[in-house]
């Protein structure tokens, strides 16, 4: 036999916050998730052909900020920086980064070499003209670093203005997002140790 006259046991309710309160709270939280994102990362355009076969004029990179507060940069990481002698009003570029502080960096025959190792070079779009590799040696300083185009015929690099200081480096290009036909992470060439 059942007993029907036992007591509902009463839960306790929740307090219930107003709509007005949830989507002020909701409207916080992404704007600080938004501004925590813009803190950490920059988007950058890719405007010209510096960088093909890699990279095509049109595309959108996500680029991190983070990546180089916490770490050094790394030879083969691709680079976003201000270029030496540029303002303000002057757009940045992106490049790969070849020479390290403390590195000898040689154009010789077209090749380039680091430290007298000729550098193995599977992602440039094709061999340097003699017009645009004309033989010539860096030595790079403290927190100073070299940084070419993957296409080295039509591009503006260090070069043309030297070694790039440590605080020019924006950050390291992580996500390529625009178009989506080209989405995906950027893949970096990571050099054998000598």
């Amino acid at each position: 036999m059942v007993d029907t006259t036992a007591e509902t046991i009463a839960r306790p309710k929740l307090r219930q916050q107003s709509l007005l309160v949830e989507l002020l709270e909701t409207g916080v939280l992404i704007a600080a998730i938004y501004a925590l994102v813009n803190l950490a990362t920059v988007r950058f355009f890719i405007d010209g052909p510096s960088m093909e076969p890699n990279f095509e004029a049109g595309q959108f990179l996500v680029v991190s900020r983070v990546n180089y507060l916490l770490g050094s940069p790394e030879r083969g990481d691709v680079v976003v920086f201000n270029a030496p002698g540029s303002d303000n009003d002057d757009p940045p570029l992106i490049k790969r980064l070849i020479g390290m502080p403390g590195d000898t960096v040689e154009i010789r025959n077209t090749e380039v070499y680091v430290n007298n190792q000729r550098m193995n070079e599977p992602y440039i779009k094709e061999a340097c003209r003699e017009s645009r590799c004309r033989d010539a040696v860096w030595t790079l300083g403290p927190n100073e670093y070299f940084l070419l185009g993957d296409n080295r015929n039509n591009s503006r690099d260090s070069r043309a203005f030297g070694p790039v200081p440590g605080e020019r480096i924006v950050g390291e290009a992580l996500i390529r997002y625009w178009p989506p036909s080209d989405w995906g992470i950027v893949e970096h060439y990571r050099y054998p140790e000598p």
